[in-house]
């Protein structure tokens, strides 16, 4: 006990840190990059929705989470049908 109080006395300056090895130009112990990572495709961003649209995704959502992804997919599904539409114009 008087040891830990000892040592809680001591300031910064006084505490010798010489027997502990540098951490320069080192990798944090099992930061090892993921062999299977991809770069996100995901971006970050702020968009408005009208709060009912939210509301449905929101209470749609399996235990209120994920409703993020689904707004993704229906957007997503809203784009590919529309390349598909054009496409279709187009040819």
């Amino acid at each position: 006990m008087a040891e830990l109080e000892a040592l809680d006395k001591l300031g910064d300056g006084d505490i010798d840190f010489s027997d502990i090895p540098s951490l320069a130009n080192r990798p944090l112990a099992g930061s090892v990059r993921n062999p299977y990572y991809a770069k996100a495709l995901k971006e970050q961003l702020t968009i408005r929705l009208d709060a009912d649209i939210l509301d449905w995704f929101k209470r749609h959502a399996k235990d209120g989470k994920g409703y993020q992804t689904d707004i993704n997919k229906a957007l997503r599904a809203y784009v590919v049908a529309q390349e598909r539409r054009a496409a279709k114009k187009a040819g």
